[in-house]
This record gives C-alpha cells, structure tokens and sequence, in this order.
C-alpha cells in the first residue's frame, strides 16, 4: 500500500469527504452572519441558536465545514491559549489566571457538548504528556511546569525518568510535564457533528460559498451578498483570503503522517496506555496521538509558510516534510521506524505577529472576529464561540456583559505582518534557527533561540 499525500487528511479516509450541501443562492438577510465553517464558526453558530434560538444566523464556508483546520489538526483537545504570558504583562497575572482557568474549563464543555449532541469523535481524556530528551529540554519543561501551576493550571505536574517510562516509554527520555486538561479526539468526526448539529438547530449554512469581503452589515460572496447586523470572521487560517486581511495573521503549515495500525507488542513495549495527547519540549515541537484504531498519528511544522500567504488546499505534503517526520517517529519510536507510513497531509493555522489568540466584536460597526490560536485552537474554539455568543446578545439585545466578555484576550489588537518578501524570509529565518539549535544544543538553551523568540513575539 502506498502513502496517500493530501486529500484533506487522513481523518477523512475511512468515510470519504463529505457531501456539500448548498451554495447561496442569490442575496438574503440575517442576525448574525457567520463566516467559516471551521470549529469557531460552527461553535459560534452552535452556542448563538442555543442560547436565543429565534435568531436568523447563516453560516458561509466556502469548502466543506471541517475543511481547514478543523478537519487536519492533530486532535489535541487541551488547556494550551496563545498569548497567556503577553496578557499576564498588559493586564496583570490575575486576568491571565481567569483566561487559563477558562481554559481548563473549556476540555470539559468541550466533551460536554460533543456528548449532548450524540458526537462519536473518539474522545479520550487522557490528558497531556510532554517529553523532555536533552538536559536544555528538561530545564524549559520545569519552568513551564511551574508557569503553568502558577497561572491557574495548579494539576500540572513533573514527571521523572521513571515516572515517564511507566506511562510512555520514549528513549532518552528525562522527564516529561502531565497535565489532565487534555483529551484526545478524532478531529473530523467531532467537526462534521458539530456542523450536524447546528443544521439541526436551524442554522442555514451554504458550503462551496467564499466570503470575499467583509464590511459592517454585509458579507459579499461570488454568489449573492449576505446582509446582517453582525458579521462574524472565523476564518483563521485561510484570513488572508478575504479582502484587507492578507497581512492580519499568518497561514502558518503545519503537517503530519499517520502510521498504518501498530500491533500488540508494539504497544505492550512502549505504554502509552493512558493515550495522552503527546508533545515534547523542542523548539520546532513535534505533536502526536494514538489513535482509536491505534496507529500514530504525528505532526510538525515541515515547510512551515508558503511565499505570498499562499495555502496549499488538498493537503499535499512535500516529500521533505514527510521523511522529517518520519525521522521524528523513528526517534521517538524506534520499534515503529519500519511501519507504513499510510497517510500524510499539511493544513493551515493562523498566526498573529504577537502570537496571540483574540476575540473581538466592535459595537459601531457590528463586525467581530476569533482566531490566531497558533495552533491551539481544538478546546479554544470553542471558548471562542461561546464568548462570540456573548458578545454578539449584548450587541443585539443588550445582554450584561459575562465573565466570557471580561477575559483578557477580548478587544486585543496587534499590528500587521510585513509585507513580503520580509514575511517568507523572517519566518523561514526563525524556523532554521529552531531546527539548528534542536540540533546542537544539550545542557543549555540555545541563545540563538532565545533570541529567535523575542524577535518573532513568541516570547
């Protein structure tokens, strides 16, 4: 059997890609209008008819719903939000505590819904695991441990050598950072329910049907023109598509392989029997799972952004980025080094030049938007949605402002990406230099890294 490359993703495999349902079919009128059929749209869309079912909210994708991210990611459900430590400095470390603590409370509303709604998306709380393998790894891993606790994720904790074998038995590895805020899901199962579910609350969602401008009271398509009081951008990582945002957030690749299923013995040897969602603590990180029908499922940055914010839109994945994953699997999984490779796919995530996730919706104009998850965005999409939700009631119908609304990353701005070519070349820049001190560096973090992260925003 050979490699399937692209195709979406491997998600889609056992089950085919989903039919589309209907374009728009000339100009209409809405509430709310709801770009993106992606997590965040969906959720948005989803918690809005919940709450105030009479409310008029179309949803535009203009694929399928689960098309982008939603349908690619490596299915990580965990407590991570971008831009924590940023919002701690602007706002104090008490209102970051209350948006980590939110957080936490997001896996479990996650699981919650998805429960409600009689979505099968192979879900398994088994919380997070990161590895450390070199003595610099283990020293940012106990500073992250403690970070974590002191900002509200007091339930992290630091594993030993031994500890970490009893759970995953990686080589060379030191110890690791447990939190259990942290499930693993099948992405596509839970993307395509949630889009079920919101049909069946009544929302009119039109798929094949691109948002090519946004502009207060309206959302303009090839198709017809959506004419609403709030206009809602939940596109993340294809944002640069829609007119006067191609500099707002980054489409930044990510890509991953998926192993054909791993025998018994393989796994009587290596644990994993907690099936925690699987990190370590390089600079260019690698992310896995072991899937329901356990296989591998592993990713990493590989090409990390195409020239131009360009996206690649079947998932193709370049020859390269697969053999550095492979590479990646043998090192961490030597017993697993020879299986087949059955899948490989990229996707797409957006990136603010700060690094920060943010939700916003502007009260004189009445157009809001949620993203920039950095690659964090299963869980906070859908603390997104639900503060979309509040956001939009107390613009349409006075509702009091919620705790959602008083989060710290709500009404946050950051300023645009350079043009190019400063774009192509800064990031590619940056990822060299985290590939070259994953390579060389052992007692001590690489300054060269240090360095990369403050000049990216990262840090």
């Amino acid at each position: 059997m050979t490699t399937v490359n692209g195709g979406v993703s491997f998600w889609y495999a056992a089950t085919g890609l989903p039919g589309r349902g209907a374009p728009l079919d000339g100009d209409t009128a809405a509430d709310v209008c709801v770009v993106g059929g992606g997590y965040t749209g969906l959720w948005t869309a989803y918690y809005l008819k919940r709450a105030a079912p009479d409310l008029d909210v179309v949803l535009l994708e203009a694929e399928f719903c689960g098309y982008g991210a939603s349908g690619r990611n490596g299915g990580w459900l965990y407590n991570g939000i971008a831009g924590r430590g940023r919002y701690a400095r602007l706002h104090g470390p008490d209102a970051a505590r209350r948006l980590q603590r939110a957080m936490n409370d997001t896996v479990t509303e996650t699981l919650r819904a998805a429960e409600a709604e009689g979505i099968d998306c192979d879900a398994h709380r088994g919380g997070v695991l990161e590895v450390a393998t070199t003595p610099a790894q283990l020293a940012r891993l106990r500073a992250r441990v403690a970070h974590e606790q002191d900002f509200g994720a007091a339930e992290t904790h630091l594993l030993d050598a031994a500890q970490t074998a009893e759970r995953l038995y990686v080589p060379g590895a030191l110890g690791a950072g447990w939190s259990p805020h942290g499930a693993r899901i099948h992405p596509a199962r839970l993307v395509l329910g949630l889009a079920a579910a919101v049909r069946r609350l009544g929302v009119r969602v039109y798929e094949s049907t691109p948002a090519t401008a946004l502009a207060p009271g309206r959302a303009t398509t090839p198709h017809g023109t959506v004419s609403a009081r709030v206009v809602l951008r939940c596109t993340e990582g294809f944002t640069a598509d829609v007119a006067g945002q191609h500099r707002s957030w980054l489409p930044m690749n990510s890509s991953m392989i998926a192993t054909e299923p791993l025998p018994a013995e393989f796994w009587e040897a290596v644990g994993w029997h907690g099936r925690e969602v699987l990190g370590d603590e390089a600079h260019a990180y690698m992310y896995a799972q072991r899937t329901a029908d356990d296989r591998i499922a592993l990713g990493g940055r590989g090409h990390p952004y195409r020239y131009g914010s360009r996206i690649d839109r079947d998932g193709a994945t370049p020859a390269g980025t697969v053999d550095q994953l492979r590479a990646i699997l043998a090192r961490m999984f030597p017993a697993a080094a020879d299986a087949r490779i059955d899948h490989a796919w990229s996707g797409v995530l957006g990136v603010p030049r700060d690094w920060c996730a943010a939700v916003d919706l502007d009260p004189a104009t009445g157009l809001g938007f949620a993203g920039g998850y950095v690659g964090s965005g299963v869980a906070t999409t859908n603390l997104a949605g639900r503060t979309l939700r509040d956001l939009t009631l107390h613009h349409l119908r006075r509702a009091a402002p919620t705790d959602l609304t008083t989060l710290p990353w709500v009404g946050h701005r950051v300023r645009r990406w350079e043009p190019e070519p400063l774009r192509w070349l800064g990031v590619h820049a940056l990822y060299a230099v985290y590939r070259h001190a994953d390579r060389r560096e052992h007692a001590t973090t690489s300054p060269l890294a240090t360095l990369a992260d403050r000049i990216s925003g990262r840090g």
